[in-house]
């Protein structure tokens, strides 16, 4: 069985050679290449911006949102805020 061939865009950055070093270790010691050190690096800053996105938008609507707001400000989770 053929594998099924993924489009994929090639991305090139120069980096200083200290940094290059710092990355060549930490993948080393995550026992990964480089590529896939970065790859995963940026994978998960991906994610993060998503979920900062997706917090933000919630709260603009929390805060149009009479019903939602309701249910977001009440006593009994209030303690959870503190955490």
């Amino acid at each position: 069985m053929a594998k099924q061939q993924i489009e994929r865009e090639r991305l090139s950055i120069d980096v200083l050679p200290t940094e290059h070093r710092q990355i060549k270790v930490y993948a080393t010691l995550h026992g990964k290449t480089i590529r896939d050190y970065i790859l995963e690096s940026v994978r998960e800053r991906l994610r993060q911006e998503s979920e900062e996105k997706e917090l933000s938008v919630l709260s603009t609507r929390l805060e149009k949102d009479p019903i939602l707001k309701k249910l977001w400000d009440n006593k009994k989770d209030a303690a959870y805020d503190k955490l």
